[in-house]
């Protein structure tokens, strides 16, 4: 594709040097030379469903909606939603074990917290909120892999959706969004589950409908 394309018993951390792969990028994003932008076009995602993708990231590992199942029943699990500890100033988490070996995190979200844009590269995703109301806003297209270092964005790519409590959702692979807890005063938490375990996740800058590429994080960064 080119870069235009047409039309258990977890312990919990609250350390910055050891951030799930939903968390803001540590230290400052790389900076790219300008570019003209290259453009992008909803092709190949399917905007309004549930699911990106339901197939098998390979032959035998879970899909999209066995994460998705997986993300509902673990934020059902009162007790563990409760046992992660909650700090006012920063997002806190857990890292759970997912099924058929995919990677999982307990996430606790302070009021005005969120991601930033990104995506998990060829990972199959889902998210499910366990408390609290979070926003994801997304695109509606599968950007190239590689080979560009901004974008421009055509009309009609951004869907928005509200997670509340119970709800979730899974995604596809080269899935590009963010995550936001908009609430002024409450707490949200939030299970999530990526297999194969993320290779590395891309972030993005956007500045209206351009999208830049400012950073690539690796599992070192985040383990």
């Amino acid at each position: 594709m080119s870069p235009r394309a047409s039309a258990p018993s977890p312990t919990p951390s609250t350390t910055p040097n050891a951030p799930p792969p939903a968390a803001p990028p540590a230290g400052t994003p790389a900076t790219t030379p300008a570019r003209t932008p290259s453009r992008a076009a909803a092709t190949a995602t399917t905007p309004t469903g549930s699911t990106d993708s339901t197939g098998p990231a390979d032959s035998t590992g879970p899909t999209a909606a066995d994460l998705l199942d997986f993300v509902r029943r673990t934020a059902a699990d009162r007790q563990l939603v409760d046992s992660l500890p909650l700090d006012p100033e920063g997002r806190t988490w857990v890292r759970l074990d997912g099924p058929g070996g995919s990677e999982a995190w307990l996430i606790g979200w302070p009021p005005g917290t969120g991601t930033g844009w990104h995506d998990h590269a060829e990972s199959l995703g889902a998210f499910a909120t366990a408390r609290g109301t979070l926003t994801e806003n997304a695109l509606a297209v599968r950007l190239p892999a590689s080979g560009w270092k901004t974008l421009e964005l055509d009309d009609g790519l951004d869907r928005s959706r509200l997670l509340t409590e119970g709800r979730g959702r899974a995604f596809g692979r080269h899935h590009v969004h963010e995550v936001l807890n908009e609430s002024r005063d409450t707490h949200a938490v939030s299970v999530h589950a990526y297999y194969p375990p993320l290779p590395l996740i891309r972030r993005f800058s956007r500045t209206g409908a351009v999208l830049r590429l400012e950073q690539v994080e690796r599992p070192e960064d985040w383990q």
